[in-house]
């Protein structure tokens, strides 16, 4: 079935949900958090990550995916840009709404990269975040359309300012889908293996995750409402329990480039990364 190029431009969402302080101790809990960073996971000193909403849009990805008729068993997240407008609270409600911006063609046999807007207000209509979603559909190629352009992108040329390793567990996407993503490739072996993997996997989100905490911790003093921008590309699938590491250059007062490698085989599993961040005290 070709993909239903009449869908760009269309509205998405709304996808409204609402959450409390357990989801967010959940959420930070699910991207591997712990006793080292008890003001994400307990109550008494409680903070949001910035990202924490990030997982609830999958009835959004979901809704993306049918909208252009794309073969479920051929989608992979590609990539994620998100832009942090206000802090998000520790309870309430989130709203995502959005449209389908562009579909490029990568040839037959190759996919489509679908890219879809979104943004996520909360239950005072206070704008939270924006952004962009990369969806590549690897079954749904040689339409015919054309395909997206190179983006110029270059890490500095030296040894990374800071590199932080994480070991996520052999069980991580059955906690992180817990959070509200809980698409089969992450759980079900059997639909992995059809998918084309060897099991399941782990969600980029999660691994973006880890990557927020990172961040956050290397350069804005573990204070996450600082956050301003975050993206990165989701460029070879990472299996549960394998240990990470983020890598990251500080290239102005305000901004860093980052990636994040699997540290047993060396393979790239998030690039071009990128971080930006607002002035702040330390706290």
């Amino acid at each position: 079935m070709p993909l239903n190029l009449d869908a760009i431009g269309r509205p998405l969402g709304p996808v409204v949900g609402p959450y409390n302080a357990e989801d967010v101790i959940l959420y930070a809990l699910a991207v591997g958090c712990g006793f080292d960073h008890l003001d994400y996971c307990h109550e008494q000193y409680l903070k949001a990550l910035p990202t924490f909403r990030a997982a609830h849009a999958m009835d959004f990805f979901l809704q993306v995916v049918e909208k252009v008729a794309a073969d479920r068993n051929g989608i992979v997240h590609a990539g994620h840009r998100m832009h942090f407008h206000a802090p998000i609270p520790l309870t309430g409600e989130t709203r995502t709404t959005g449209y389908i911006a562009r579909i490029h063609d990568k040839g037959p046999g190759t996919g489509a990269l679908i890219e879809a807007h979104f943004d996520i207000h909360d239950g005072n209509a206070r704008h939270l975040a924006s952004g962009t979603v990369a969806i590549f559909a690897r079954n749904d190629g040689g339409f015919g359309g054309t395909s997206s352009p190179a983006a110029l992108f270059e890490f500095p040329p030296r040894p990374p300012d800071a590199i932080v390793a994480a070991q996520p567990q052999a069980a991580q996407p059955l906690l992180y889908r817990l959070t509200g993503d809980r698409f089969a490739l992450h759980a079900d072996p059997e639909f992995a293996r059809r998918a084309g993997f060897k099991g399941p996997v782990m969600h980029g989100l999660c691994t973006l995750g880890f990557a927020t905490v990172a961040l956050i911790d290397t350069f804005l003093s573990g204070q996450p409402q600082r956050l301003s921008l975050l993206a990165g590309r989701f460029v070879h699938p990472l299996y549960p329990g394998v240990p990470i590491s983020t890598q990251l250059w500080q290239i102005s007062p305000d901004r860093a480039l980052w990636r994040t490698v699997d540290t047993a085989s060396g393979a790239l599993v998030i690039d071009r990364g990128e971080a930006q961040w607002r002035e702040g005290t330390e706290r």
